[in-house]
């Protein structure tokens, strides 16, 4: 039977209390903004640390000014989740199964394009952007938040199917089952966890990007929430009660999504690890 010396009791309640100070300081400006959102009659500097009255006209002003923007932010997302993995899925089977030489270059080069500056992809991608007519456009804008996602997805899924064992491949292979097929109906299931994490990061990243919202449109046919919020306070930089609604509504999908997928981004992430 185990027992709890006093040294490790403390160290316990120690690690306790530095977890949940740490948490509070994390969560301090997600705290201020929405105490912010809920005084909009208060300026920035009069802002009490505790509303007296819950007042949601400042969100009902954001709703009105920034929904638009918040569903094009969620279809532009979605869309970019569907590319991102139509890429990264089979590119990740390739280089997990088929033996390609100079894989390991691959992953590793596709580990380098992670680090390139966005604004240096922004940039280069407007030129072709205005040749082929997808400036102003949702799926032009799609495609590149796609790109975001794609190199950390395929490194991700890749370490997971390099660990599906191949007898159950071959297992399909001998019922039948050809390449697409055994792809589609064995690797994809068994991959499950990957690709929910894949798509939850595709997601995420496309939600919070403004270098390419920013670059690629030049009008406001497809303008993200990112987008929106931006020009919103230059607009309204005397009402930080409807900027912080905006800005806590933009940030409620991903909040949800983390939370409904959490067990499996831990599953995603370390299964991978183990072979």
């Amino acid at each position: 039977m185990a027992t709890h010396t006093p040294t490790a009791s403390r160290r316990r309640w120690g690690s306790t209390v530095a977890g949940v100070i740490v948490l509070c300081v994390m969560l301090f400006p997600l705290y201020w903004m929405l105490n912010t959102a809920l005084q909009p009659e208060a300026g920035l500097l009069q802002v009490d640390p505790v509303p007296g009255t819950l007042d949601l006209s400042g969100f009902s002003q954001a709703i009105s000014d920034q929904g638009g923007h918040l569903l094009t932010s969620l279809a532009v997302s979605l869309g970019a989740v569907v590319i991102c993995l139509a890429v990264a899925a089979p590119a990740a089977y390739g280089l997990a199964r088929f033996g390609l030489r100079g894989s390991r270059t691959i992953v590793f080069g596709t580990l380098i394009t992670q680090m390139v500056p966005g604004i240096v992809i922004a940039n280069a991608l407007y030129n072709s952007y205005v040749d082929l007519g997808l400036v102003n456009s949702y799926f032009g804008l799609m495609l590149a938040d796609a790109s975001l996602g794609i190199p950390f997805s395929i490194v991700l899924m890749r370490s997971f199917m390099v660990s599906i064992p191949g007898e159950v491949i071959e297992a399909a292979q001998m019922d039948g089952a050809g390449p697409v097929r055994t792809f589609v109906r064995v690797v994809l299931p068994m991959s499950r966890n990957s690709l929910i994490t894949s798509g939850l990061f595709a997601f995420l990243f496309s939600w919070s990007d403004f270098m390419f919202a920013l670059t690629l449109n030049t009008t406001d046919d497809v303008k993200p929430i990112t987008l929106g919020i931006y020009q919103y306070i230059g607009a309204h930089v005397g009402d930080w009660g409807s900027v912080m609604a905006a800005s806590v509504l933009s940030a409620v999908p991903a909040a949800v999504l983390l939370v409904l997928a959490q067990k499996y981004i831990a599953a995603g992430i370390t299964g991978g690890s183990v072979k």
